[in-house]
C-alpha cells in the first residue's frame, strides 16, 4: 500500500523544522548507505547524532504522534528515528534500490525491521525541478512529489529511486517503520476497515450503530490474530 498522508507538519512546525535543517552542516549521504544502495546514492544527509538532527527529529516525532491517519496506515511498533536528506547541486539523485531489511539506530542502538519506508517532504514542489520519488510495486510505477509537510509511506520491499534535482533543493525527512502487522495485505485490509468505520461514525454523527459495533469488533479481532507487540 502506498499512501499520501497530508499536513503531518502544520505550517508553524514546518517552518521551525526548515529553519533548523537549512542552517545545519550536511554530509555525504553515501556514508549511511548499504552495500547495494551506495552504488547509486548521491545526496547529502544530516548526521544522525547532530544537534540539528535531534532538534528537527523531535518536531517530526511529535507530529507523527498526532497523525491518526499515519497511525491507522502504519500501525507502528517501532519507528526508526527520523533522518534528513537533501538533493541539489551535484549531489542530486538516488538510483533504483531496495531499503535494507533491518536498520539499527546510531543514537538508540535499537534494531528496526523495515516494513514501511516513509518520506516527509520539507520542500514544496515549486522550490525544485525533478526530485520525484519513484516507487515500483505490483500496481505499477508511482511518481510522488508532495507539498511540504505531507508524507508518503510505502512498503520497504518496493524498488524506488529519487530522480535528479535539476533546480533548487529538495529537503526531506525519511525513516522506516516496523509495523505491528508485518504483511502489507493485512495492513491494507485493516486500514480500509478503519476508514469505513470512521465514515460510518461520521455519517451517524458519532452514535455507533449495530453495524459499526460489529465492524469494529471484526477490526479488533483481526488485530488480535495478526498483531505482534
Amino acid at each position: 500500500m502506498l499512501l499520501h498522508v497530508p499536513r503531518v507538519l502544520e505550517p508553524a512546525a514546518l517552518r521551525r523544522c526548515r529553519d533548523i535543517v537549512e542552517g545545519a552542516t550536511w554530509l555525504d549521504g553515501g556514508l549511511t548507505a548499504g552495500t547495494q544502495s551506495a552504488q547509486v546514492k548521491n545526496n547529502r544527509q544530516l548526521s544522525e547524532a547532530s544537534e540539528a538532527s535531534q532538534a528537527a527529529r523531535a518536531i517530526v516525532v511529535d507530529a507523527l504522534a498526532k497523525s491518526a491517519l499515519f497511525f491507522s496506515a502504519a500501525l507502528p511498533k517501532k519507528t526508526f528515528p527520523p533522518l534528513f536528506n537533501r538533493y541539489d547541486g551535484s549531489a542530486n539523485a538516488f538510483g533504483n534500490h531496495i531499503d535494507n531489511a533491518v536498520r539499527t539506530s546510531l543514537t538508540t542502538g535499537d534494531w528496526v525491521r523495515t516494513d514501511l519506508s516513509v518520506t516527509l517532504f520539507l520542500s514544496d514542489p515549486e522550490e525544485y525541478d525533478g526530485g520525484e520519488l519513484v516507487v515500483q510495486d505490483t500496481f505499477g510505477t508511482h511518481r510522488v512529489k508532495l507539498p511540504a509537510g505531507d508524507l508518503v509511506l510505502y512498503p520497504s520491499s518496493s524498488v524506488h529511486r529519487v530522480e535528479p534535482v535539476t533546480r533548487g533543493s529538495r529537503i526531506a525527512s525519511f525513516f522506516w517503520v516496523e509495523s505491528m502487522v508485518r504483511r502489507d495485505d493485512q495492513r491494507r485490509l485493516l486500514f480500509d476497515m478503519d476508514m469505513a468505520i470512521q465514515s460510518m461514525r461520521d455519517a451517524s454523527q458519532g452514535s455507533d450503530s449495530e453495524h459499526v459495533v460489529s465492524l469494529t469488533g471484526c477490526y479488533h479481532n483481526l488485530m488480535r490474530m495478526w498483531a505482534e507487540t
